[in-house]
């Protein structure tokens, strides 16, 4: 039995205005299909400017399709909500709140009780190894730390899906393979449904179950690829031969993708 589906968008098309008086419109999305079934993690990659960030952003709520149906949970998306979490390259913590109460936030704005906030603060504080600094501020931790109590927030409140946009973008590259092997590890043992952006390919094969690989603007959907590594993925599967062929093959489709952006300049 195929897993049930936490997010289906059908034919999404996106069009910006331009801002100038008579500017022509820029379609950002093109007839985008995409799913992420119960407990999937599904990653996207394409050039710059393909409308992977735009995507996510209709997949929460935050901006509306042109056309087409985006569906979380078998309902329509009409907005953001708390069946969608979301992750940033930002951290978007409070600086003025320890980490404890950084993750309490969300599920004090939902009504949740004190004691089960603390629960669920300590739960996965822990999960993301920073039992040690609950009460620590924001100020005291590197980038990595930061992203782990954001990561620990989102997960807190206990979202249908896990809309993640990029959010080791901004770490050095040694911090960027140790998050990836601990949301690798965190969604396993979660069993969390995320949809992730990212531009970096050892990044998408190493965390994904399946890849939607981008055209250039407008974005289309140009493949889907099912990951098939074997066992639990780490550092060491960056070099195996599965992974290389897999990396090739992405690497050969983007190349493509902003030769053809060259050639229609």
């Amino acid at each position: 039995m195929e897993n049930q589906l936490k997010l289906e968008m059908r034919g999404v098309t996106k069009h910006f205005q331009g801002k100038k008086r008579n500017a022509p419109s820029v379609t950002a999305l093109d007839g985008v299909d995409l799913t992420v079934s119960d407990g999937e993690f599904v990653v996207i990659v394409g050039p710059s400017g393909c409308g992977k960030s735009t995507l996510l952003n209709i997949a929460g709520g935050l901006e509306t399709a042109t056309s087409g149906t985006v569906m979380a949970g078998g309902k329509p998306v009409t907005g953001p909500g708390a069946d969608r979490g979301m992750v940033f390259q930002g951290y978007s913590l409070f600086p003025w709140l320890s980490v404890r109460k950084n993750v309490e936030f969300g599920l004090k704005m939902q009504g949740v009780s004190k004691a089960e906030r603390a629960a669920a603060a300590r739960e996965f504080i822990g999960l993301v190894g920073l039992s040690d600094f609950e009460d620590a501020l924001p100020g005291a931790l590197s980038g990595g730390m930061k992203q782990r109590v954001a990561i620990a927030r989102t997960l807190a409140a206990r979202p249908e899906v896990l809309l993640m946009d990029e959010p080791f973008g901004a770490l050095d590259a040694q911090t960027r393979v140790v998050m990836q092997e601990l949301l690798a590890r965190v969604s396993r043992e979660t069993k969390s449904t995320v949809l992730f952006i990212t531009h970096d390919i050892d990044e998408a094969i190493l965390l994904a179950n399946r890849i939607y690989v981008m055209s250039r603007r407008p974005g289309t959907v140009r493949a889907v690829l099912d990951v098939g590594l074997p066992g639990e993925r780490d550092h060491n599967s960056l070099v195996t031969e599965m992974f290389l062929e897999l990396k090739r093959t992405i690497m050969d489709m983007l190349w493509q993708e902003s030769q053809d952006a060259a050639m229609n300049r």
